[in-house]
């Protein structure tokens, strides 16, 4: 890997601001909004924003549904390339398939709807709105 390639060697980096430069979070303040509710754990337990990230911390990161299961291998306290951002953890095997399943479920329940290729005519409304008025009582 070429020099501008390699994470940043810092010893000391804020949770928040790790998870902003792994490309997790778009945002540092995203990535402290998702710490605060409980969304990332360190070592089984929540973090602060300005907990301090050592080299071998176990995470877990919630992030749009999906749960990453990590550990971390290099520190950086600037956000880089995706492949940087890649090299400064690694994801358990098992987590990985999990998130996998997890996509191909909702691929699959998403296969049986097709929506209407145009807009319901007068009688289709009728029949909508009928349906509806079955639901409410």
């Amino acid at each position: 890997m070429p020099d501008d390639m390699n994470p940043t060697h810092v010893s000391q980096v804020r949770l928040d601001q790790w998870l902003w430069a792994a490309r997790f979070f778009r945002t540092r303040s995203l990535a402290r909004q998702a710490i605060e509710t409980g969304k990332v754990d360190v070592g089984g337990q929540r973090a602060k924003p300005s907990r301090i990230v050592r080299v071998g911390d176990a995470m877990s990161v919630q992030r749009s549904g999906e749960t990453f299961q990590i550990e971390v291998l290099a520190l950086s306290d600037t956000r880089g390339p995706a492949p940087v951002a890649q090299a400064l953890y690694l994801e358990t095997e098992a987590s990985r398939q999990a998130r996998e399943a997890a996509r191909a479920l909702a691929r699959a329940e998403r296969n049986g709807y097709h929506a209407p290729e145009t807009r319901p005519d007068k009688r289709a409304r009728r029949l909508i709105r009928a349906l509806g008025d079955i639901d409410a009582s």
